[in-house]
């Protein structure tokens, strides 16, 4: 948050379950939690997701605040820092009435920003929320009125892409590419900045071209070429810059971002089989998030048939990468193999919390409906030798609480970039088939 005069802010409950150690960011201000935020936090405790998680931590760090009681002049949040306040006072809802159809917690949190907003004279009350139409609604009745903007990546346009165009390449440095050791050394190659390590180029002069990546020492370019993995081919530049993140035993981290069709989970299962003598096992996951907001107790079954939707596209991809071969092949065997001794696992990504995980490949799709807590926690699960993989759209979240800028995967390609064990590369163009790259482009 920007300079501003001292302010109260006012917690909303989705807040602590994004992030936990949310309190630590609000600098010289003060901090309300309304009583109904503790009531909602009550349902929350119990479970094994990341926001029960989230909400038991919460509730601990109040417990260790609290120690000493709940004095009337809050809980000092530290040295040059602001209080906290437990809001637990019936506020004067008159403001509210007629206005709202019914009563919920939601409306509690907005009475008690509006009655601080009228008591509080001498300072702005801000009500902080990730739900949009909270917010809406606090600005309807004239109050402030902000998301948590803490972890936020920069706007979709503006994150790093993991690839840089040089159009005016000189002819001969590109044709070094072509000749032993395939490499040139950064300061010879002319209009090149901002490097990160593992950062890939694509150099042009007119008809001739060439395809490179800085190495981790940001000391030469090295050619990229074309590589299959598992029957897999790369159909374009952008598919054989994340062929190589995902080949490299050197770069246990990698992100691929891109619309759908893309192909960021098919290349990433076939590097993952490519692979597979490096690792004891390969794990295919994703977080499960119901469509249309209803949850699997509606679906008929158990546990497996209920997950079963939400993993098929996974499946999908691995039916491809079968299809590449004859049906009788020793590479669909093989997998047929993988699958039966539990090498490779497609999984619901709740299910690896409190692991650690030595020597695994880990794939995790759909990484644009994690928070940043949840990465955060999913990769101090790396054990010695495993490779994260983590895929994703950053403009389709299936989440009410996050947004191109708040979810996991863009906080992680941003706080990530120029680490020497990361690599990154925003897919542009789709290769699923014609009709779905024009439904992606024009509808």
């Amino acid at each position: 948050m920007g300079p501003r005069n001292k302010c109260t802010f006012v917690l909303d409950t989705n807040v602590v379950l994004h992030d936990h150690q949310c309190l630590e960011h609000f600098q010289e201000h003060d901090v309300v939690v309304p009583i109904t935020v503790l009531e909602e936090l009550d349902r929350f405790k119990k479970g094994g997701d990341s926001m029960n998680y989230s909400a038991r931590e919460f509730i601990r760090t109040l417990d260790v605040l609290s120690v000493d009681g709940l004095p009337e002049e809050g809980l000092t949040l530290g040295e040059n820092r602001g209080n906290l306040f437990i809001y637990s006072k019936t506020p004067d809802r008159s403001v509210l009435n007629g206005l709202f159809s019914h009563d919920s917690p939601d409306h509690r949190i907005l009475s008690v920003a509006a009655e601080l907003d009228r008591t509080l004279t001498d300072r702005d009350v801000v009500l902080i929320s990730k739900d949009i139409n909270l917010r809406m609604k606090a600005l309807a009745l004239g109050l402030s009125a902000e998301d948590y903007e803490t972890d936020k990546a920069p706007w979709p346009d503006e994150l790093y892409t993991g690839c840089t165009v040089l159009e005016n390449t000189p002819p001969d440095v590109i044709s070094r590419f072509y000749d032993q050791p395939f490499s040139v050394p950064v300061g010879e190659v002319p209009d090149i900045e901002s490097l990160k390590p593992n950062q890939f180029f694509i150099m042009k002069n007119g008809s001739v071209s060439a395809l490179a990546y800085l190495d981790s020492t940001m000391q030469s370019l090295h050619r990229v070429q074309k590589r299959r993995a598992y029957g897999i081919d790369p159909r374009n530049a952008g598919q054989a810059f994340a062929m190589h993140a995902l080949l490299d035993p050197d770069i246990p981290l990698v992100t691929l971002t891109g619309k759908a069709g893309t192909g960021k989970t098919l290349l990433a299962l076939a590097a993952a089989l490519e692979t597979r003598k490096r690792y004891r096992q390969i794990y295919l996951a994703r977080p499960v998030v119901p469509l249309s907001n209803r949850d699997m107790g509606f679906l008929p079954g158990d546990i497996a048939s209920k997950l079963d939707p939400y993993m098929q596209p996974l499946w999908d991809n691995l039916g491809v990468i079968k299809g590449s071969f004859a049906g009788e092949s020793v590479e669909v065997q093989r997998i047929d193999d993988m699958l039966e001794s539990d090498r490779l696992r497609i999984t619901p990504l709740a299910y690896i919390r409190g692991r650690s995980l030595n020597k695994a490949y880990f794939i995790v799709d759909e990484a644009q409906n994690l928070t940043p807590h949840e990465v955060k926690t999913i990769i101090t699960r790396a054990g010695e030798g495993t490779k994260f993989v983590f895929t994703g759209d950053i403009l389709q979240i299936d989440t009410p609480y996050l947004d191109s800028r708040s979810n996991g995967l863009a906080y992680l390609v941003e706080r990530m970039k120029g680490e020497s064990l990361y690599a990154h590369i925003n897919l542009v163009k789709g290769e699923r088939s014609v009709l779905a790259e024009l439904a992606s482009n024009v509808l």
